[in-house]
């Protein structure tokens, strides 16, 4: 099956900046591609070449098979998005920016906008001018002109940015009815990793305009390292008695003990006997899993420890 979303080898250079090399990404129907990196990673630049809005040095973009040229206007009909800063006429109300936009995309059912305000809770501002929304509505806003075309694809620039708790969820639990019950194809880029983990079925990971790693997120759980917090009241000791029976500990730099030992998270009752035998009671036992986070700080890491 043929990728919705694709890139094929793009790199973009300014000069002497190299902003994106070599990347190659898919995205299927209905997925849900996570798309992170530190800021200055190629992100945008990439979204920006997919959308056909800067033409890349070498390499191809595809939507639905399609090259994206910008002569190619057909495959826009089927796009929504919102790169970067979401843009609306600031004078004009919300309901006269859907509007606009509604004619633009020669959209003929009036009807669709109060649809859109619905979805994204925008009907109470409906009368508000656009320039006087909170930073979190006017995302909303530009989220709204995305999907008024109901478009088969979506691919989104940060989307929660500046929405409260309660507005990420209810971008997360919207984005995943789109996904998994109406098969709309979303990639999104987003600096919270932590929401990113929740709502992507894909995970591509960009570090200094290279993709160096693409994930399944079922795939995302083995690679998270699990580790063993011991605390006790002597630590050094502990750490003597537990490298004696080949657990190999390490104190952390908070002074707990840490081990990665398969056998130790699997059997943390074994390690409490041992130690309460060994006249070291536990103070404290307990299993950590790394996040999304710390997961991707320790492959950008190590990418740049393998460049050095």
């Amino acid at each position: 099956m043929r990728p919705i979303i694709q890139t094929n080898h793009v790199s973009k250079k300014y000069k002497d900046l190299q902003a994106v090399k070599d990347v190659s990404l898919n995205v299927n129907k209905g997925e849900i591609y996570g798309f992170i990196g530190l800021n200055g990673a190629g992100k945008t630049t990439t979204i920006r070449m997919l959308l056909g809005m800067i033409r890349p040095t070498q390499g191809t973009c595809f939507i639905k098979g399609e090259k994206v040229s910008r002569t190619n206007h057909r495959i826009w009909r089927n796009v929504g998005y919102m790169v970067e800063t979401p843009h609306s006429y600031p004078e004009l109300t919300v309901e006269e920016n859907l509007e606009i936009y509604r004619r633009l995309r020669m959209i003929s059912n009036p009807n669709i906008i109060s649809k859109v305000m619905n979805q994204l809770n925008l009907t109470q501002y409906a009368q508000k001018k656009a320039g006087n929304l909170s930073l979190g509505n006017a995302q909303r806003l530009g989220i709204a002109k995305a999907l008024l075309h109901t478009p088969e694809i979506l691919i989104l620039d940060e989307p929660v940015n500046g929405l409260d708790p309660a507005g990420i969820v209810e971008i997360r639990e919207l984005l995943q009815d789109l996904a998994f019950n109406k098969g709309v194809t979303i990639l999104i880029s987003s600096h919270l990793l932590s929401e990113v983990a929740k709502i992507a079925t894909k995970i591509g990971i960009i570090h200094e305009g290279q993709l160096i790693q693409e994930i399944e997120s079922i795939k995302l759980n083995q690679l998270l390292h699990q580790c063993l917090i011991i605390d006790s009241r002597d630590n050094k000791a502990v750490v003597i008695k537990l490298s004696a029976a080949g657990y190999t500990p390490v104190l952390n730099k908070n002074g707990l003990i840490e081990t990665y030992n398969k056998k130790a998270i699997q059997h943390p009752d074994e390690i409490s006997r041992l130690l309460v035998y060994e006249g070291f009671p536990p103070t404290r036992l307990s299993l950590e899993e790394e996040n999304l986070e710390s997961y991707f700080l320790r492959i950008i890491e190590r990418k740049g420890e393998m460049l050095q």
